[in-house]
């Protein structure tokens, strides 16, 4: 597995902990930036990383701002891309098993390094069930494709 890491400034400091644990579990990974703690635009590194993971660059993303909602919200704007905030483990384990999320966001304001730790260990670890869950994975790809597109009626 080859992941793709990224944050903003508010959750640099949590990225580059993050780094090390890959480091400690093999896990290659690549960094998309930024480089240092000075300010910038989350939607840019959300869209790297849900780009990369997109194409098949990496096999799943990881992506830090200040709460984590911000990051799911623009990186769920790439089609393909299934972002999962996780502020507990629980939520990174079910993210993967029953979503199928292929990135996980964290809070670097939100999330302390142990707890970020435990949800990446456990986010990088879990298969998708499949199942009745690949049914329900299917239907959020319908809705890429615009609306109306997996229109319910119900009287």
């Amino acid at each position: 597995m080859r992941v793709a890491i990224a944050s903003d400034h508010a959750g640099f400091i949590l990225k580059e902990d993050l780094k090390r644990l890959l480091d400690e579990l093999a896990v290659p990974y690549e960094d998309y930036g930024p480089a240092t703690d000075v300010a910038m635009d989350y939607p840019d590194s959300a869209a790297a990383v849900a780009q990369a993971v997109r194409t098949g660059h990496v096999d799943r993303g990881i992506l830090i701002c200040g709460t984590g909602i911000g990051m799911s919200i623009a990186a769920n704007k790439v089609p393909g891309i299934r972002a999962a905030l996780a502020t507990n483990a629980e939520m990174a384990r079910l993210g993967r098993a029953h979503n199928d999320a292929n990135v996980v966001t964290l809070g670097g304001r939100t999330t302390a390094p142990d707890q970020a730790r435990e949800i990446l260990r456990l986010f990088l670890s879990t298969a998708f069930d499949g199942g009745r869950h690949q049914t329900r994975v299917a239907k959020i790809a319908q809705l890429e494709s615009g609306p109306g597109s997996t229109r319910t009626t119900r009287t």
